[in-house]
């Protein structure tokens, strides 16, 4: 849960430029967890980790690290990058800039705790009111996601674009799932992430909106009904960004290695990119009905890609993996036109082959191995051309 203010480390942009509006530039923040590797339980060192990492050659360049709303995670945040080869750069300084800070401590890539631990709330005044609002629901609440902003020229386009992206969610979900272990228990989920996630109020694929106008009408009631602490704050997959002219995508669980972030860039990129394309054109947005959307999500984070998905426009079953091939067809042009086709298609295979986080987890073995695996594959980097 990222809970500091929009960082200007993600998207060093402060005004919509040219390549911005375009839907080209894009930025990733990846939660990790700390853990001891001796009891393999998460370990609250944000503070210790970041001051660290703060007086390290090369601390400023590229990614910058923040505190989370719990102290055993720490969050790498990249700067704006218009290449996927830019990015994979700054998304492996950023993990390996928070394994050197950590010493003796693992960096693991997880959605949530494979052991255990005893979290703690970040200092702060804004964590202490999340903490307080929110209550049990956050006390365990170390949750770790890959999210991924692409940048839109203002509000209402990012609204438009968010009614567009909808039926997509659950699948970006699948194809990212890497929580299946909870407590040293297998959870039967491939994101049980999404599980806790959805606990909170509003989680889930957001509704469709009017308007820029209702948009903001309708965070703005939540907010005043009490179950939103303010406007930054709202739980939904997908998102016009608060601060920044960007659409935030909150829905994957972090990427064990750089290449599963990679891929989600890439097809997020390609997915605003398709809806801004939509837009222009006046096509109508997809009709999506809310249980059946929550379905879908239910579905993703259940199975992943290994067994049946539910199709958001259709609502009845399919294979998940037809859906990624609607997905990659659907946003096809739009590869072509970033350069990122290739990419993405050697990316899917190399995902065919080893399989999603939580199937890697789980041919990990125990819980120990499992952390292992994890803090060695976040260094990792494939051999994908981006």
């Amino acid at each position: 849960m990222t809970t500091h203010q929009e960082t200007a480390a993600t998207h060093q942009e402060t005004v919509a430029d040219v390549s911005t509006a375009a839907g080209w530039s894009l930025g990733v923040e990846e939660e990790f967890l700390l853990v001891d590797p001796a009891t393999g339980n998460t370990v609250p060192a944000a503070d210790q980790v970041l001051r660290v990492a703060s007086t390290r050659p090369g601390a400023a360049a590229d990614a910058v690290l923040h505190r989370e709303l719990l102290a055993t995670q720490v969050e790498a945040a990249t700067g704006r990058c218009l290449s996927l080869h830019e990015l994979s750069g700054q998304l492996l300084h950023g993990r390996r800039q928070l394994a050197r800070a950590a010493g003796d401590l693992l960096v693991v890539p997880s959605g949530v705790p494979v052991l255990g631990g005893s979290p703690v709330v970040s200092s702060g005044e804004r964590f202490d009111r999340i903490a307080e609002r929110y209550a049990g629901i956050v006390a365990e609440y170390q949750a770790c996601g890959c999210h991924v902003h692409v940048g839109v020229p203002d509000l209402e386009t990012a609204v438009g674009v968010v009614n567009h992206l909808r039926p997509w969610l659950p699948t970006l979900l699948a194809l990212s799932v890497n929580s299946p272990v909870r407590g040293g228990v297998d959870t039967g989920y491939g994101s049980w992430r999404i599980v806790e996630q959805s606990r909170f109020p509003g989680a889930g694929v957001p509704p469709r909106f009017a308007s820029a106008r209702d948009y903001t009408a309708r965070v703005a009631r939540l907010v005043s009904a009490g179950v939103l602490l303010d406007e930054a704050m709202s739980f939904w997959l997908v998102r016009p960004s608060t601060r920044l002219p960007t659409v935030e995508f909150r829905v994957a669980d972090v990427a064990i290695d750089v290449d599963g972030a990679l891929l989600q860039a890439a097809l997020c990129r390609a997915l605003v990119r398709t809806a801004l394309a939509s837009l222009e054109r006046g096509r109508p947005v997809p009709a999506v009905d809310d249980q059946v959307a929550a379905a879908a999500v239910w579905s993703a984070a259940r199975y992943g890609l290994a067994g049946p998905a539910v199709h958001p426009l259709l609502a009845r079953r399919v294979p998940a993996l037809d859906l990624v091939a609607d997905l990659v067809d659907t946003v096809r042009p739009a590869l072509l036109e970033t350069g990122d086709l290739s990419t993405v298609e050697a990316l899917l295979r190399r995902l065919r082959t080893t399989g999603t986080g939580a199937d890697r987890q789980r041919a990990a073995g125990d819980p120990l191995g499992i952390l292992r695996m994890l803090s060695t594959s976040a260094l990792r980097m494939g051999d994908i051309d981006a």
